[in-house]
């Protein structure tokens, strides 16, 4: 085996052989997916833990080759301090003949919604500072004309630097820490003070999880048609098929998570996808003659109109003790027809947010240029592009005075 290239060290990591930059060290593996591996690293340029993640044989098949090549532009467009970004991307191939891996480099975050939700029961003003952090981010990337589609708590990631204050400081700081056990105990206590967090990190992202693995997947993108998202957080015209989707999709989700929130368990919870239509509608209530009508499925108006018809329950029956600004925020989001859902735009300015709306902060993308993403390329030619993406990588410009900068 050649030596690796200058500035570049190896390292095996279960199993694998990572050629990585010098200035990152102490590599850990995190996890795997499908498609590549995760490794937690410090970057010795800036003193902050990183995640690296290596692609498995990206350019195996113009397949790999194209979803290599999207996952790296679309990190690369994300500017948006509730969006997973790209900090570096870099190969040790030392030119195109010999292009064969490349790593992404991401902000490394230490937990996850999840588990945070799993070890405490979260106050009303955490549910509120964390539902808004959710809606800029997908403010932001909807802006870009991109769709999430997966949105649930485990790929809604915490960073573990986020510094909680409590109300009244009458504790040490809390700080989330990697790893749901150690994130309980340190804010089981803390009531959080949304005013004062505005000044610390923003600390609620889109998960490497969802990014990760798949990227970010568009509603034309005909080869993620089959990608399986979780049953429970899925928009019912993504279940069924009903129609040709839009953002809102993400907004259903975001609904869902919030009453999760707020009750501790699943909204919906349906065994299989009749069933999980079936616990959706026992709260919606059955759809109306002009939504069956929108229904592009013939097989979907006839299912909808052989149900029992059922009256929409008032969320206040079903989130008891919820804070009436919340439930009335829900039921915006959690509506059956998706060109009635609120957009994040609206949702952001909802009155449950009023205590910490920022307008200046709630940024829009530039547009995702996705004209790449429908073509059929061979294969070097793929290898070609991704290479050029590569070299001309420019790292983000860190702020230098921002109430939000670390």
């Amino acid at each position: 085996m050649a030596s690796p290239k200058k500035g570049f060290y190896r390292q095996e990591i279960t199993k694998t052989v990572w050629e990585v930059r010098e200035r990152y060290r102490d590599l850990q593996a995190v996890g795997s997916g499908a498609y590549g591996a995760v490794c937690s690293a410090t970057d010795r340029k800036s003193g902050t833990k990183v995640a690296i993640k290596k692609l498995y044989r990206p350019f195996q098949s113009e397949l790999f080759a194209k979803r290599a090549y999207r996952e790296l532009r679309l990190l690369k467009h994300m500017k948006h301090e509730n969006v997973i970004g790209l900090l570096d991307v870099f190969t040790p191939d030392v030119s195109l003949d010999k292009f064969n891996d490349f790593y992404l480099v991401m902000p490394f975050m230490g937990t996850d919604l999840s588990k945070i939700m799993k070890h405490e029961k979260l106050t009303e003003d955490r549910i509120q500072f964390l539902v808004y952090q959710i809606l800029k981010g997908l403010k932001y990337i909807h802006s870009s004309g991109i769709i999430h589609r997966d949105l649930k708590p485990g790929n809604l990631a915490v960073n573990e630097d986020c510094e909680l204050k409590p109300r009244g400081d009458p504790y040490p700081r809390a700080r989330v820490k990697g790893g749901g056990g150690s994130a309980a105990k340190s804010l089981q206590h803390s009531e959080i003070w949304p005013e004062q967090l505005k000044a610390q990190l923003n600390c609620l992202r889109n998960s490497p999880d969802g990014i990760l693995d798949f990227g970010l997947a568009r509603h034309t993108d005909s080869e993620m048609t089959g990608y399986v998202v979780t049953r429970w957080y899925r928009a019912p015209e993504v279940i069924l098929n009903w129609m040709h989707y839009t953002q809102t999709v993400d907004i259903w989700s975001v609904g869902c998570i919030m009453a999760e929130m707020i009750t501790g368990r699943p909204l919906f919870k349906g065994n299989d996808h009749l069933d999980q239509l079936t616990e959706i509608m026992k709260v919606t209530g059955t759809p109306t003659q002009d939504f069956v009508q929108k229904l592009q499925s013939q097989d979907a108006k006839n299912y909808i109109k052989s149900l029992p018809k059922v009256q929409k329950k008032d969320f206040a029956a079903i989130l008891k003790h919820a804070n009436p600004l919340a439930l009335s925020l829900l039921e915006k989001m959690l509506v059956l027809d998706a060109e009635k859902r609120v957009t994040a735009a609206e949702a952001l300015a909802h009155p449950y947010f009023e205590a910490i709306h920022d307008p200046e902060e709630e940024n829009e993308a530039e547009k995702y240029d996705d004209s790449f993403d429908n073509m059929d390329l061979p294969l070097e030619e793929w290898k070609r592009i991704t290479y050029k993406e590569v070299i001309n990588f420019q790292p983000p410009q860190l702020p230098e005075s921002k109430e939000t900068a670390v």
